[in-house]
């Protein structure tokens, strides 16, 4: 239906979105955007990590329960870092 975007509708493209928004508030939303994708990225690599990692079977009822984790907002960003508790599955007993 559409055809390929060449140079024209690219530049126009861009001209509105920069008078929608503004040009000083695009750096910031850039940067906001950035920062989304880093913090989707970093969440997903735990995700799989914990997935790999975890145990065939459920911990028994007598065991400590696992140490709290800390989830960062940034890859060595260590001022928005908050310790996380995992939530308990109350649907066995």
């Amino acid at each position: 239906m559409f055809g390929r975007l060449g140079a024209p509708e690219i530049i126009l493209i861009l001209v509105v979105i920069i008078l929608l928004f503004g040009a000083k508030k695009l750096p910031d939303m850039a940067r906001s955007l950035g920062k989304s994708a880093r913090i989707l990225k970093s969440e997903a690599k735990a995700m799989k990590e914990d997935k790999s990692s975890a145990p065939a079977d459920p911990p028994a009822t007598g065991e400590q329960p696992p140490a709290q984790r800390t989830i960062q907002a940034a890859p060595g960003d260590v001022t928005s870092s908050r310790p996380v508790t995992e939530p308990t599955d109350t649907t066995k007993r």
